[in-house]
């Protein structure tokens, strides 16, 4: 008897049924990871235009007329939006705002925000201890 060469429908439909649970896995973990870049960034631009926004102060006794150096994270060029970064003043204080957009609107941590007495707010559904 000559053995058979190749793998069997049943070998075959084992395998792509094994590759579908990997996938169907690691799909949603990497792209939880990639939004989680995302909002790092953003994080971080906040929070260097709240000390921006902190040296103006100091300079102008007020945070009126303060503007943001950009109104986007990333600020690289070309880069696509994930957060439309926007500056609410009065005199004495400020609220730096991050507005998820896009596929980044998907983001468990929603919007995020900071103000001048350094409060850290998100509007999504995970813990603030989570997002910031």
């Amino acid at each position: 008897m000559r053995g058979s060469a190749g793998f069997t429908l049943v070998e075959l439909m084992v395998v792509i049924a094994i590759v579908a649970t990997i996938v169907a896995i690691a799909v949603p973990s990497y792209q939880e990871q990639v939004r989680k870049s995302h909002r790092a960034r953003a994080k971080a631009d906040l929070v260097e235009y709240a000390q921006l926004a902190e040296r103006f102060f100091t300079v102008n006794n007020t945070y009126a007329g303060f503007a943001l150096p950009s109104t986007q994270s990333p600020r690289e060029a070309g880069a696509t939006a994930r957060y439309r970064i926007a500056a609410a003043t009065t005199a004495t204080t400020f609220t730096l705002t991050a507005t998820a957009l896009n596929r980044q609107a998907n983001d468990r941590c929603g919007n995020l925000s900071i103000t001048n007495t350094g409060n850290k707010t998100s509007t999504g559904t995970s813990p603030l201890g989570d997002c910031w």
